[in-house]
């Protein structure tokens, strides 16, 4: 506030000479101006920039002076002028009053924006706060200005004296704190909306991997931080954050253009204006920054400072937020009429002309030399036909709007009607004599359509509807950049419909499909994005998927186990139905299996038979025939057994294989057992004396299984009873396969009743082994002791086998064991005896049977 308590001293030298206190000497140019009844204030960036010098307070400051002319804002201000004469040529909207206008350049600075602003508040062309001397014109209000630190100040300002104050173009969301800018309206939405559609953008598109370029003012760092928070929020990181310092002639753009070039982000999004970015691209230029796409904030996305045909490199492709594009009727003809012999009071009209047709007029000295020499004269006598038609005319429809919006305020405020009006006891201000407050209530309820057909309204925020363009910078034919529109930005839309982009109408500078800007590669399906430590989660690894898990989508944070019936495919995007695995007939090795079973139990029946066919020889008799047939009955069911772990295991199949597995081995080792004893007894027996004779019945052997065999039901019973064997769908043991098994349910009973079999077995052995020294010609005891030592041999074997085996292999090894131990007995006890009686008849006589061992 120490502009306006250095202005307030001046207030003090009015008339008074004689006394000590005097306005000091202040020169304001840059200004046109109309007398009116009413007049409407505006200010204006004519130029782009400003000259920078370096001030050293030795000797008086230079006055400023402006660089680089804008057609484009020279137009803007020249729209704020149509408006008016077209207001005053209307016969509906205000009759009987004219309006003027008084228009000032800011030249990008806060003391030409402060010293126009009071100028307009005092009527004169000083600037002395608190004076009025417009002498029976009344100020409106003021349409300004461009730029969002510009139009701050103005508003603190205005906002002192209620002023009504529409800016066309100052986005800052600042400004819509009615509590600090009461008085402030605008054309443009606030940057709120757009930079949250910024980053509606990039995640559109897929972009997750950019970087943010912005002024150091107030419209770029508010932008930066609303923009950031939105793309972090989205998922997406920033790659880097870097200022345009707007008070340092470089801008910063050596460093700037230095970390874009060596960052992996392709996607930078600028929130600047063109006067500031042009430096920035100059130096792009310089360091060959290239194969970049620039998402382009409103302040520059519609720019034809930027337009020039050298930055294509740099900005084909750009695509960015335009202010909505309305129609300002007879704007065009309006700017085709203008001539500097028309408008001697226009101290721009000139520039204009010169940056138009790039030419000097006579009297200008600062003539400048193109392609080695001098710029054409201008002569007056060029035509703005053709020039003219390609300009953007976006901020020269947001100037039109707000000059209708105060007209319209005014009109409304002239046609109240006593009795209803908006002051005490419904009384109406009077149009020659209203305060600003008056206008300002007006102000905040327009509502009306532009000649254009514009509807126009603002919020209670002062904020109008927030709806853009989206624009594409494509290369035309003439060498030149241009933009065409390519979608809206609308959040009046129903929800999913904010953001509508023509995909198809967006030319890439790429000329291929959208460009990728990532951090790192995207995770296909099947696997899984991984968190690198230290880096932004947009950084990250691609890691397979767990053992189970798909991911059937890109760049997936997690993966999802598939339902227990199914498993992942090979590529882990996609659950397929588990394989079912049990020993199947199917199989080959349980084809094979069941083949042999059948053909093994042929086996012992074939020795049956011949054994009755024998039964009157004395091999067959010494053999104890009615055991030997028992035994050779038990073989036939051991072998058929085996067909029990063969096939689907249904439940009574589970129930019924294991027990009738151990109660019919369990019959066969106590059928060898009773021969092994009743050999060893019939060969003592033979002594002179002996009491073993009365033992050398069937009746013992017969007890020795029945006891033998009572034992293993017992066990069976109780196994069957607490805890029967069960059908089991196995998932866990072998990954994507469903195992059909038969659980145990009691591994106890299972192992206590194949270790019966194994004691049973090792008696027999330890008998047939200590009957081994029987004579040559009787040798049943080593036939059992053979049997029972290949027997424990495969269930010893069966155990790790067994324990070590998954899925089918581990019933197939216990069919095995069964086949096998089986065929032990088969072989060492039946087969030699068969051979004797089919192929050694001679040794199938008592006599043989008797000879005993000599020496």
């Amino acid at each position: 506030m120490w502009i306006l308590y250095t202005f307030a001293m001046k207030a003090c030298a009015i008339s008074d000479s004689n006394t000590n206190c005097h306005l000091p000497e202040e020169t304001i140019t840059g200004y046109m101006s109309r007398p009116g009844d009413i007049i409407m204030g505006g200010t204006f960036l004519i130029h782009l920039d400003r000259v920078y010098s370096n001030i050293q307070f030795t000797s008086k400051p230079p006055e400023l002076q402006c660089q680089m002319f804008s057609i484009e804002y020279y137009q803007s201000m020249q729209a704020l002028i149509f408006a008016v004469e077209e207001i005053n040529s209307d016969p509906d909207l205000l009759p009987n009053i004219t309006l003027g206008y008084k228009v000032f350049e800011t030249c990008y600075s806060l003391r030409k924006a402060a010293q126009g602003t009071l100028s307009m508040l005092s009527g004169v062309t000083g600037s002395t706060p608190n004076y009025n001397c417009h002498q029976g014109t009344r100020l409106a209000g003021i349409v300004g200005d461009s730029g969002s630190t510009r139009s701050i100040l103005m508003a603190q300002i205005l906002g002192l004296y209620q002023y009504p104050q529409i800016s066309y173009f100052a986005t800052s969301p600042l400004l819509s704190n009615r509590n600090l800018f009461p008085s402030f309206f605008r054309t443009v939405p606030s940057d709120e909306f757009q930079m949250r559609g910024l980053a509606q953008l990039v995640s559109y598109f897929g972009w997750s991997w950019v970087g943010l370029l912005a002024n150091d003012n107030d419209y770029g760092q508010l932008g930066l931080q609303i923009t950031m928070q939105e793309i972090i929020n989205s998922g997406a990181c920033v790659a880097f954050t870097e200022n345009i310092l707007t008070s340092q002639p470089n801008r910063n753009a050596p460093r700037i253009a230095r970390v874009i070039k060596e960052s992996t982000a392709k996607v930078v999004i600028a929130i600047t204006s063109d006067s500031e970015f042009v430096i920035v691209l100059e130096e792009l230029l310089k360091q060959n920054v290239t194969r970049k796409i620039w998402i382009a904030s409103e302040a520059w996305a519609t720019s034809d400072l930027l337009s020039n045909g050298r930055f294509q490199g740099i900005l084909l492709g750009t695509i960015g937020f335009a202010m909505y594009s309305g129609q300002v009727p007879r704007f065009s003809e309006y700017l085709k009429s203008l001539h500097p012999s028309n408008y001697l009071s226009d101290p721009f009209i000139k520039e204009f002309w010169e940056q138009a047709f790039f030419c000097k007029w006579p009297n200008q000295t600062n003539v400048t030399l193109v392609d080695n020499a001098r710029e054409p004269t201008c002569t007056g006598t060029e035509k703005l036909d053709s020039l003219l038609t390609d300009v953007d005319r976006r901020v020269s429809f947001n100037v039109f709007t707000a000059v209708y919006a105060i007209a319209w305020a005014l009109h409304n405020l002239f046609n109240c009607t006593t009795g209803v009006g908006p002051l005490y006891q419904g009384a109406c201000a009077n149009i020659s004599s209203f305060h600003p407050w008056h206008l300002l209530h007006y102000v905040k309820r327009v509502n009306f359509k532009t000649p254009g057909g514009n509807q126009v309204s603002f919020d209670e925020r002062g904020n109008p509807p927030a709806i853009y363009d989206i624009v594409n910078w494509y290369l035309t034919s003439k060498g030149t950049l241009e933009q065409v529109t390519v979608g809206k930005y609308d959040l009046s839309a129903p929800n999913g419909k904010t953001l509508n982009i023509d995909n198809g109408g967006i030319d890439w500078a790429s000329k291929t499909q959208v460009p990728l800007s990532k951090c790192s590669s995207s995770c296909s399906s099947g696997f899984r994005k991984v968190i690198v430590p230290g880096k932004p989660l947009c950084c990250y690894k691609c890691a397979r998927c767990p053992q189970g898990q798909i991911s059937n989508q890109t760049d997936a944070v997690e993966c999802h186990p598939c339902s227990w019936d199914t498993w992942p495919n090979l590529q882990q995007d996609r659950c397929l139905p588990r394989t079912t695995e049990f020993l199947s007939y199917e199989e080959l090795l349980g084809y094979s299996l069941g083949a042999i079973s059948i053909f093994s139990s042929l086996i012992p029946l074939v020795i049956l038979g011949i054994f009755i066919c024998f039964k009157n020889t004395p091999v067959v008799k010494a053999n104890n025939y009615s055991l030997s047939y028992l035994l050779l009955l038990s073989l036939f069911l051991c072998f058929l057994c085996s067909l029990g772990f063969i096939g689907y295991p249904q439940l009574e199949k589970c129930i019924l294989r294991q027990v009738a597995f151990g109660l019919i081995f369990a019959l066969c080792i106590s059928c060898v057992l009773a021969k092994t004893i009743t050999v060893v007894i019939a060969f003592n027996a033979t002594k002179p004396g002996s009491r073993l004779r009365k033992w050398t019945g069937v009746k013992v052997s017969y007890c020795v299984i029945t006891f033998c065999v009572f034992i293993q039901i017992i066990d069976c019973v109780f196994w069957l009873i607490f805890s029967a064997p069960f059908h089991e769908l196995d998932i866990n043991t072998q990954p994507g396969v469903i195992i059909v098994n038969c659980n145990e349910g009691s591994p106890t009973a299972f192992w206590c009743m194949l270790g019966y079999l194994g004691l049973l077995a090792t008696v027999s052995f330890i008998v047939a082994f200590l009957a081994r020294r029987l004579p040559d010609s009787f040798n049943e005891a080593k036939f059992i002791t053979f049997s029972m030592l290949a027997f424990l041999s495969v269930w010893v074997s069966f155990i790790p086998a067994y324990l070590s085996a998954q899925g089918m292999y581990t019933v197939a090894m216990e069919v095995f064991a069964i086949l096998s131990s089986s065929w032990a007995v088969v072989v060492c006890i039946f087969v030699p005896k068969c051979f004797i009686i089919l192929f050694r008849p001679n040794m199938n006589s008592r006599e043989n049977l008797r000879v005993k061992r000599t020496a």
